[in-house]
């Protein structure tokens, strides 16, 4: 009987699976951490418990690479595809944004989340961007955060966008008055971006949510 593993074991198992093919031995807790964001040794080991209970690894205690992988479970494995249930999406996660590059062009995904439709409404075209700065501290949106977007929402003052001038893409408040267009920091050590040349400025989509993961 094939044995399941999730998403994330799933992902943590061939990890350990290339790295030995590539090096000649397996990974330690703290590099399979390193890869995966696990903040503690003691998170990798409740990952690796289940992987080794379910059969696909064997682990030699008291040795920095003592993992081993079961070959005789390899060609069983049968992963629970959390996408797929309870309608759950998948949406892409965008890093830096290359100069000139669509948005979600592929250079600039850096991975991808599941979303459960009960946090946010699904949107066929919707991504979250990684946030770098502090210029919306002030609306609870940090560096290091991940920002849902719609670029399909009506956008109206007063809504947080991302926003794209020039080459620089941006998180602020959109403010839209006598034709004069404002983006305007949650922060009060800046100053509102006033967009001059409307030629180098488009709206790239609302945010409808903000994921925060705490070490």
């Amino acid at each position: 009987m094939k044995k399941q593993l999730t998403e994330r074991q799933e992902r943590i198992f061939i990890f350990i699976q290339e790295y030995q093919q590539e090096n000649g031995y397996p990974p330690t807790l703290r590099e399979i951490g390193k890869k995966f964001d696990i903040s503690s040794t003691f998170g990798v080991k409740r990952h690796l418990e289940a992987l080794t209970k379910k059969g696909y690894l064997n682990i030699l205690s008291n040795a920095s690479r003592g993992i081993s992988i079961n070959k005789s479970e390899i060609d069983s494995l049968e992963v629970i595809n959390y996408s797929e249930e309870k309608n759950n999406f998948k949406i892409p996660i965008i890093g830096r944004v290359a100069a000139g590059s669509p948005i979600t062009a592929e250079e600039n995904v850096e991975g991808s989340i599941v979303i459960d439709p009960a946090f946010i409404k699904k949107d066929d075209d919707s991504f979250a961007l990684k946030v770098k700065g502090d210029s919306m501290i002030e609306a609870g949106i940090f560096e290091g955060d991940l920002v849902i977007i719609s670029p399909k929402a009506v956008v109206k003052n007063g809504d947080t966008i991302v926003a794209r001038v020039e080459d620089e893409v941006t998180v602020k408040i959109y403010e839209n008055k006598n034709n004069i267009i404002r983006l305007i920091p949650q922060n009060k050590n800046y100053q509102p971006i006033i967009v001059e040349n409307k030629n180098e400025f488009s709206i790239v989509g609302k945010v409808t949510g903000v994921l925060r993961w705490m070490n």
